[in-house]
């Protein structure tokens, strides 16, 4: 019996964990209200969980670029909860350029002492896990930001077999399409030459429909929820491996 467990026997309570092996502070978008609730699913309960809000509404250059504006107020904020990594969570910031994600981290370690992560390095990270070289990018966003991604991944030496989006604009307009929509939209548009698929997006619904879609396809499908679990687990030395998410989150440890 844990001490935990002699703890919640004594006050005759039930069993809490409160990140005994690990706790992940997320800097998140002000709008999103997807990453926290799948996070939370993906992981194990003893990997813990504690989130700062950066104001980000919409997909328009200007706020995405003002999202950092306080990034070190903000990462102190979260690093106050005894993180043990602070993770940038928004894709379409991170993959603004390989300059800004650099600069996103540094920024984080300076403030905080602590280590730093973003949602564009976990991703490079799976898709390398997984041994691909070519991907699809499926996202919400309008071509602009798209167009960005999918240059992002060129620059690191991936192939872009396709790049669509849904044209949203908004958080609230990115958490409307459901995950039958999310079903549709990739079983249609995922080419064959392409060996995984990126959903791109922290605040959609896409993790619902992971494991339906690489039955479809025959193929990965990594989301920017799948990948920041994973890859936040691997940076904390916690090996486990998550079923009911994709064949990335069941990779050995």
């Amino acid at each position: 019996m844990t001490m935990a467990d002699q703890e919640a026997a004594v006050a005759g309570g039930p069993t809490l964990d409160y990140g005994s092996r690990g706790t992940i502070g997320l800097l998140l978008p002000s709008g999103n209200q997807a990453a926290e609730v799948q996070l939370r699913a993906m992981l194990p309960a003893d990997v813990g969980l504690r989130t700062t809000r950066l104001k980000l509404t919409d997909s328009t250059e200007a706020s995405l670029l003002a999202m950092a504006d306080r990034l070190e107020e903000d990462a102190r904020l979260v690093a106050d909860a005894r993180v043990a990594l602070v993770l940038f969570h928004c894709t379409a910031v991170s993959t603004y350029s390989a300059e800004l994600e650099g600069a996103l981290q540094r920024r984080i370690v300076q403030a905080t002492g602590l280590q730093a992560a973003t949602t564009s390095q976990a991703l490079l990270e799976s898709l390398k896990a997984l041994g691909t070289r070519r991907l699809a990018l499926l996202s919400p966003y309008g071509e602009s930001v798209s167009a960005r991604e999918a240059d992002f991944f060129r620059a690191h030496g991936f192939a872009v077999e396709c790049c669509e989006g849904l044209g949203c604009q908004t958080a609230d307009e990115m958490m409307a399409v459901s995950p039958s929509q999310w079903f549709e939209f990739v079983s249609r548009r995922m080419p064959q030459q392409a060996e995984v698929g990126v959903l791109s997006c922290t605040t959609v619904r896409t993790a619902e429909v992971v494991d339906a879609l690489e039955r479809r396809m025959g193929r990965p499908v990594v989301t920017s929820n799948t990948a920041a679990a994973w890859y936040a687990m691997r940076r904390l030395g916690v090996p486990d491996q998550v079923a009911g998410f994709g064949q990335l989150l069941q990779l050995p440890g």
